[in-house]
């Protein structure tokens, strides 16, 4: 009798907790949000990316690398580099951590030194030893940048390449010259070398007519950019191997007959999605946990201009996106970067310049 009462009881807590769709299928609640400083008193970190050891990485512009803890807030510096100019919304952006961490400590960044004409961006793997970084390496050396139009996201994909989002750094022609590292997304192997299926052979670019592409993720073998238009037509981007994504010569959608021309006969790829008036969209992460259910299967977008987070939730292939819903809009300013942990936490990290924060989101 007591075990027959034990399953009723359960039967009667799943019923209630979950709902049935008709199909068979159940779906699960949402889960009511709850957000927690971890830390403040930053100046404008960029990257966050949370790390094999239960630690989020993260970088500020200055130059400097963290590790910050998230069950106490405890941040403890792991390198600042000295090279790096930070000029305008030029500094230490990306940063991504080798997969296999634990075998391979390779820290990878992209960051930007020098001045006026000289100003270029380098990406330069360091290895971490006894909570330090050392040995650094260059990867990619000379890229242009400028004191905005940077792009600069780094991440490193399953079959162990790089992909590098780099701006048209003010030169907007650039991001049609295939010769040119502007306006791209570049693939590397992990040692600098340029693979041999890249699109154009010798050539790091993957992927070309991009302004300022400031968000990159993958997802079920498919790859996310988010992307600054000039004053409309902020994009989100299915990135595919070679082709060209229109700057300058197309924003947003192929819309008027100047541009359907040029679109037609550069074979152009549109955006899945864009905003006018722009929202300045930057990280970019995918969530895919049943922690937070409601946001299953979407991209999570943060936004400089828009002050909120996106979610986007894509179709079952992942080709479109099926709807669009805003979150904490004007709640902590601008937000520059965006990650998740294992157990389907998320965290973001603001961009205002002063008294700086990230931030966690989790369940009630």
């Amino acid at each position: 009798m007591k075990r027959h009462f034990t399953l009723i009881f359960s039967l009667f807590i799943l019923s209630a907790c979950e709902k049935n769709k008709g199909d068979g299928s159940t779906v699960i609640p949402d889960a009511d949000l709850k957000t927690e400083v971890l830390t403040q008193s930053l100046i404008y970190p960029w990257e966050m990316v949370y790390g094999p050891d239960s630690y989020i990485w993260f970088t500020e512009r200055s130059g400097k690398i963290s590790r910050l803890n998230p069950k106490n807030g405890v941040i403890a510096l792991v390198h600042t580099i000295t090279e790096v100019t930070s000029a305008g919304e030029g500094g230490l952006l990306g940063m991504a951590l080798h997969p296999e961490f634990t075998n391979n400590p390779y820290v990878y960044v992209i960051y930007d030194y020098g001045s006026g004409s000289n100003y270029k961006a380098k990406v330069v793997r360091f290895t971490f030893n006894n909570g330090v970084l050392t040995e650094p390496f260059v990867l990619l050396d000379k890229i242009p940048a400028s004191s905005n139009h940077d792009g600069s996201r780094l991440l490193i994909t399953p079959d162990q390449k790089l992909m590098i989002t780099t701006g048209d750094a003010n030169t907007p022609a650039n991001a049609q010259d295939t010769s040119s590292l502007s306006g791209k997304i570049l693939r590397l192997n992990l040692d600098g070398t340029i693979p041999e299926d890249n699109p154009f052979q010798g050539n790091p670019l993957w992927s070309y007519g991009h302004r300022n592409p400031q968000g990159l993720v993958l997802a079920n073998n498919k790859l996310y950019s988010s992307e600054h238009g000039p004053d409309n037509d902020d994009e989100i981007n299915l990135i595919a191997k070679g082709k060209n994504y229109g700057w300058p010569n197309i924003e947003g959608f192929c819309n008027t007959t100047t541009e359907k021309a040029f679109c037609a006969a550069n074979d152009i790829t549109e955006p899945l999605m864009a905003w006018t008036p722009t929202i300045a969209p930057s990280g970019l992460t995918y969530y895919n946990s049943d922690y937070l259910p409601q946001w299953k299967n979407s991209l999570l977008m943060v936004t400089l201009k828009g002050t909120k987070l996106v979610q986007l939730k894509l179709d079952d292939a992942g080709e479109k996106i099926a709807d669009s819903k805003d979150f904490f809009l004007n709640t902590f300013g601008r937000l520059r970067a965006v990650c998740q942990s294992p157990d389907g936490k998320v965290y973001l990290a603001t961009s205002n310049g002063t008294n700086d924060k990230i931030i966690e989101i989790s369940s009630k």
